[in-house]
């Protein structure tokens, strides 16, 4: 079967940039950035993403590009072993996909009630009683009922990310990504650009870049700085060795890859602006400090913010720019993953587009009602503190280690070189050869010293290791399964 290709580099960059902005430059960089020295947090954070994020943005660039096939059909000619996790990585997109989903659909109801703010004047009680309905035993194994204003606007995003992968490299993915790129940077610029005009704005900018240059001594700052470049990028997961198995044989990677990684690092500073704009804002209209309104994640994205618009002048307006921003974010992110596992479901059985696309996006939706139920957000909380922390790190540790041992590295950086407008030197080896690997290496194992000894969320032992640790066993198990039991031969049928 003739491979698909983009129609054109800027419908590949645009992808590409799509899976790497997601909700996580919206709601985590600015916080990351606040916590860990303001404005002394962009040297860090330079620094990993010239030294970590470039590397393994053309690393992964030039794998899809050369072997022209999904993560774990390239992992497969470099050594038997390898297709196992090429598959570990589809399992995390896999994981990713189901829950990340449930947030899309509540940035979509949120889209609908910022139009006459419907979560009234306590927006942390509408969030977590009034929609998610959230149980009061702190319990992730405790779904509960369906909640089916949950439900309705999670199935009207999966549909989304089934046109997308339904129709298609060209059809679909592409064609959107052309608009909802464009438009994401156009609400978020418009929205930066009012906010930045209300009384108390610049404060809040300030205390976002005001730089605390003892930071820069903290191993930890130095370490989110890292973090952040991998979480962000959609690299080690199969997304981008994906995307670029699309690419026409003259394509310049190196290009590519810096464009698509400074695109991202700039839109998270843009939305970093705009959140803290935002908080300065609400600080100085409710007279508090600072410190006092800002948060992180769900609480920043549902709580906060619905309670900032409540302050705005035209609420009606700035609050649903806010929320389709979200929204869009969220769904351009969401058709990567959706590919990235549609792409190696395809290349391993032989089955259409179209009959791939159907089973993954059905059964995923059937899956992701779970986070639909009472209990949801806590489960997603565990299982996404796991995938985070030890499937993606670790999947990107795995990768850059096998790949340093089986892969001439050299050999990679000539083939890239040889497409490329402009050239890499032998830095690029050593950072994939021992920076990332060791600053990798060092944040997985302080993630696992942090997990031993302490339960994350408080949540029971049973559930850590049920649901956490289960999690990744059961992955990895099917991983093994998928790239040892079955081979091309024994599934390939044509729909």
């Amino acid at each position: 079967m003739k491979r698909e290709q983009w129609a054109s580099r800027t419908g590949f960059i645009l992808a590409a940039v799509g899976s790497a902005i997601g909700l996580g430059n919206i709601w985590r960089f600015p916080y990351m950035a606040y916590e860990n020295g303001g404005g002394a947090f962009l040297i860090p954070y330079l620094v990993a993403m010239l030294a970590a994020g470039i590397p393994f943005m053309i690393l992964e660039f030039g794998l899809g590009h050369k072997y022209r096939a999904s993560a774990p059909m390239t992992f497969a000619p470099l050594h038997p072993r390898m297709e196992i996790l090429g598959w570990f990585q589809v399992m995390v997109a896999a994981v990713i996909a189901c829950y990340y989903i449930a947030v899309i659909g509540w940035s979509l109801s949120y889209l609908m009630f910022s139009f006459t703010q419907s979560w009234g004047n306590d927006a942390n009680a509408f969030f977590f009683g009034s929609y998610l309905k959230l149980s009061s035993d702190n319990s992730p194994s405790s779904l509960g009922t369906l909640q089916w204003s949950i439900v309705v606007p999670l199935l009207v995003a999966w549909s989304f990310s089934f046109f997308a992968t339904f129709t298609g490299i060209r059809g679909g993915i592409e064609r959107l990504g052309k608009v909802m790129i464009p438009l994401l940077f156009i609400m978020v610029l418009i929205l930066t650009t009012r906010v930045l005009t209300l009384p108390g704005a610049t404060h809040g900018v300030d205390w976002l870049f005001r730089p605390d240059f003892s930071a820069l001594l903290n191993t930890r700052v130095w370490a989110d700085a890292f973090g952040q470049i991998f979480f962000t990028l959609s690299v080690g997961f199969a997304i981008m060795i994906a995307y670029s198995s699309y690419l026409p044989e003259k394509s310049d990677i190196n290009n590519n890859a810096f464009m698509t990684v400074f695109i991202n690092c700039g839109f998270s500073m843009l939305a970093g602006i705009m959140i803290f704009s935002v908080l300065g804002y609400m600080a100085a209209e409710q007279g508090k400090p600072l410190t006092e309104v800002v948060s992180s994640g769900v609480g920043l994205a549902f709580v906060t913010i619905p309670t900032a618009i409540n302050l705005l002048p035209m609420p009606w307006l700035l609050g649903p720019l806010f929320f389709a921003s979200l929204l869009v974010a969220g769904v351009s992110s969401h058709i990567s993953i959706m590919e990235a596992i549609t792409s190696s479901v395809m290349d391993k059985t032989g089955w259409s587009r179209r009959k791939t696309a159907s089973l993954l996006c059905g059964g995923g939706a059937l899956i992701s009602l779970a986070y639909a139920t009472n209990g949801g957000l806590l489960l997603l909380d565990l299982v996404d503190h796991f995938i985070n922390n030890f499937g993606i790190l670790g999947s990107c540790l795995a990768e850059l280690i096998c790949l340093s041992l089986l892969l001439r590295l050299d050999g990679m950086r000539n083939h890239i070189n040889r497409l490329s407008e402009f050239s890499i030197g032998r830095w690029w080896e050593f950072c994939i050869r021992y920076l990332c690997t060791g600053l990798l290496s060092i944040l997985v194992i302080s993630n696992l010293v942090t997990d031993l000894s302490t339960n994350y969320g408080g949540y029971s032992e049973s559930e850590i290791l049920w649901i956490g640790w289960g999690m990744l066993a059961t992955m990895a198990i099917i991983a093994v399964t998928l790239a040892t039991r079955f081979n091309d031969q024994t599934l390939t049928t044509e729909a």
